[in-house]
């Protein structure tokens, strides 16, 4: 019986998160939001399929997830990346938690709460949802700039700081200190306890310095990939227990081991092992976080819950904000920093249960704190999307707004519209032949930067005509475009071709429609490059010098293929709208080409080849 409604939770679980994540992240809301909404669903409150003491078992088996996220992030951190942070960790996240707990507890006793209560809940309501916020910064591909960086290193602090907070709590409970949480450590001298968590830290770093390494070695030897999972499972496990018998963090504990695995030649490894559990764990602990809603406590106050939740999010926000510009961080990021940590934290749940049990804060109270906490996490994916939607956008826009045109003070025969991750190898490789080129671009950002580089390169968007006019386009020769918007390039190639009829213009293409379109605009087969081509051949030809193949033969079989595909692109622009034709034309242009260089294997003499081998051995 126990079993059956083991597998009909789990059941129910699953269900949820593939039903609700795939539509969420259809929506542009990202699969987190997908997961709190089928928790909140599913939970005790709305459906009531699952919740109560199986929730609870639910969040405390996902918790595992967050342990297994923070294990991942540290094995990218190598200790001299982590020190390198030193500031923003200690300084942004200091004072973020630091003033947020006073602000918090000063709001608090303001409202009537009483001086030990205001401190637990300031301390509380300071944490933020470091599983929410680095899966969806990853998810958007955030957590690289300078705002999603900072984020982490808060995040990172705030672990940090929930160490001394389990100190401080005991001291804070009515009937003075406790020793029911940390067991066999409270029993120690007190001089001594520091010493054991001391020795508890070193001794993950040692493990993971010496012995870790050497017990992966003694696995990889067996050839069973399950015992290098089951060994990375071990692991955390081990590290977790460790931690939380000494009382600190089980997820600080796992970030410090992955940091102490990070040059370890095993760590890709360890990530590719771990990461379908780390992914369904935290999948997991969203649900269960969006179960935990207790819709009671809301409707019961929906207007108390609601102000509560809104200043919570405008409070930590603005705290942030204000370290932010104290600190000089720039525009967009400074937002993204703001209101990415603008949540409550899934640590703060462990925290009230504590400060609930010893007395610190009352049920009711505690209650709807965790009710505040659990939607101010839900509302963080809709926080995200206002940054990406509205604020993003009009930073970006400002600052090209603010910014003036450079003005040109020279002409080329060869302008270059896009200086970016395409247009930059075009550019540089043209220059290196003597070519002189006018390059313009319309990051702002993007040209500070390749002008520290060393680059001559002018600001300014390259589909205005009076830009082009000013870059002295009478007289140029060419015209090259490597802009990543489609419309934009079609919208400039049609207008440029209409008023300079005979300036050749050659284009990037995104794929073969965007240049079947550039060709319909009057642009030359050979005028237009797909982007991704190029580089694809040249990893083909390689991965054949590789196996084998002559030198001679895979380059005389890349130029043929090109050929051949030049040709084939003819063919197809007269019948791109008619699919079926289309689909018959590459099937059959297809196995022509399979055929022809069956023959030319067959035909064509080695001897050529083996000259060009020769050649190449003796120009190394």
């Amino acid at each position: 019986m126990h079993d059956s409604h083991f597998f009909l939770s789990a059941f129910i679980y699953l269900a949820a998160a593939v039903l609700l994540v795939p539509v969420a992240h259809r929506l542009g809301l990202g699969s987190v939001l997908g997961y709190l909404i089928g928790g909140a669903l599913i939970g005790p409150f709305v459906l009531g399929w699952v919740g109560g003491s199986q929730g609870e078992e639910a969040m405390h088996f996902a918790e595992f997830g967050v342990v297994i996220m923070l294990f991942m992030i540290g094995l990218e951190l190598e200790p001299a990346r982590l020190w390198r942070m030193r500031g923003p960790i200690f300084g942004i996240g200091g004072m973020q938690v630091v003033f947020t707990s006073l602000a918090v507890m000063g709001i608090a006793m303001a409202c009537g709460l009483e001086f030990k209560p205001a401190i637990a809940t300031g301390m509380i309501l300071a944490l933020s949802s470091t599983a929410i916020v680095i899966q969806t910064l990853q998810e958007k591909a955030l957590m690289r700039t300078d705002g999603g960086s900072d984020s982490f290193a808060v995040l990172l602090f705030q672990d940090i700081s929930v160490i001394p907070m389990l100190a401080v709590f005991p001291l804070l409970a009515a009937s003075g200190p406790t020793t029911e949480h940390h067991g066999w450590l409270q029993e120690l001298p007190h001089w001594a306890q520091p010493l054991v968590t001391l020795s508890a830290v070193v001794a993950i770093v040692i493990a993971g310095q010496f012995m870790v390494p050497r017990g992966f070695a003694i696995l990889a030897k067996t050839g069973l990939r399950e015992l290098l999972t089951a060994a990375a499972l071990l692991l955390i496990v081990g590290v977790a227990l460790l931690m939380t018998q000494v009382g600190l963090s089980p997820a600080l504990g796992a970030f410090v081991a992955g940091v102490v695995l990070a040059g370890s030649h095993y760590r890709h490894e360890l990530e590719s092992n771990l990461e379908p559990f780390k992914g369904l764990l935290l999948g997991l602990f969203f649900l269960a976080v969006g179960a935990s809603l207790d819709f009671s406590v809301i409707t019961s106050r929906p207007i108390v819950v609601g102000v509560l939740v809104l200043a919570l999010i405008v409070l930590k926000a603005a705290v942030l904000f204000g370290i932010a510009t104290l600190l000089r961080i720039r525009g967009s990021h400074r937002w993204l920093l703001a209101l990415a940590i603008a949540q409550g934290g899934e640590f703060a749940f462990a925290l009230l249960s504590m400060a609930m049990q010893q007395q610190i804060l009352d049920a009711e109270t505690s209650k709807l704190l965790v009710a505040v906490v659990a939607l101010s996490m839900a509302v963080t994916p809709l926080l995200f999307i206002i940054y990406e939607r509205v604020i993003a956008p009009r930073y970006t826009a400002v600052a090209k707004e603010e910014r003036v045109a450079d003005t040109i003070d020279e002409h080329a025969p060869v302008i270059l519209a896009g200086f970016g991750r395409f247009g930059n190898f075009v550019g540089r490789f043209m220059m290196t032949q003597g070519v002189k080129v006018t390059v313009l671009e319309s990051d702002p950002d993007h040209v500070d930067m390749l002008r520290a580089f060393g680059f001559k390169v002018f600001y300014g968007d390259a589909t205005r005509m009076s830009l082009l006019h000013a870059a002295g386009i009478e007289h140029a020769r060419l015209l090259i475009i490597t802009l990543a918007d489609e419309a934009k390039v079609a919208q400039l190639v049609a207008e440029v071709r209409e008023k300079f009829p005979k300036l050749r213009i050659m284009a990037r293409a995104h794929g073969y429609d965007q240049r079947f379109e550039l060709m319909k605009l009057g642009l030359a087969a050979e005028d237009t490059v797909h982007e991704q081509m190029g580089s694809a051949q040249e990893l083909a030809v390689r991965a054949l010098r590789a196996l084998g193949k002559p030198a001679y033969a895979t380059e005389r079989a890349a130029r043929r293929w090109r050929r051949y595909d030049e040709e084939t692109v003819h063919l197809l622009i007269p019948v791109q709208d008619d699919f079926d034709t289309y689909a018959s034309i590459v099937r059959d242009r297809r196995t022509q080409l399979t055929q022809l260089f069956e023959k030319d294997r067959t035909e064509l003499s080695t001897d050529a080849d083996k000259g060009w081998e020769i050649a190449r051995a003796e120009e190394k």
